[in-house]
């Protein structure tokens, strides 16, 4: 069996059969590791009554505090689509108020409850959890982020230049 091509190897010299591989496909392996996140997530979440894609929000609004809907679909990469009914359960879950902006009325801001901002606390051992259950240090966590910050720089020129 052929090894999978090295990051330092010359990719013209690797068999296309080769690289048809399922097991040598980036997106196979981000895909596959992703899911295994988003499983761990919503175990851990569900005690605090978020899904993953809300615990992103809130990890949001606890940082920076009250956002506009753009900004924060900005920092998430959401499109508004995905991001309304989303800050709609929030609401509902009492966790976040939405409120027009005093400056530009076209612009909803979000913003913290007490019951979301309490929330935090009981936030805090998540991150500790999830960098324990990769088995990875944390050296590692910052150099896989930075390798994916690269990757999704990259992906992201690609698209745009066609």
């Amino acid at each position: 069996m052929t090894p999978a091509p090295s990051a330092s190897s010359d990719l013209t010299a690797v068999p296309d059969t080769e690289l048809l591989r399922l097991d040598h496909q980036v997106c196979f392996s981000l895909h596959a590791a992703s899911r295994a996140f988003g499983g761990y997530y919503r175990r851990v979440l569900k005690d605090l009554g978020l899904t993953y894609p809300q615990y992103l929000v809130m990890l949001v609004l606890w940082e920076r505090g009250p956002q506009s809907v753009k900004v924060i679909g900005e920092r998430l990469h959401l499109d508004s689509g995905t991001l309304s009914p989303l800050l709609k359960r929030l609401e509902s879950a009492e966790m976040v108020r939405r409120e027009r902006s005093r400056e530009d009325e076209r612009s909803v801001v979000i913003d913290l409850t007490d019951e979301g901002a309490a929330l935090r606390e009981r936030a805090l051992s998540v991150p500790r959890g999830v960098l324990a259950a990769t088995g990875l240090s944390l050296e590692e966590v910052l150099g896989l982020q930075e390798l994916l910050r690269r990757v999704t720089g990259a992906l992201g020129e690609a698209v745009e230049g066609e």
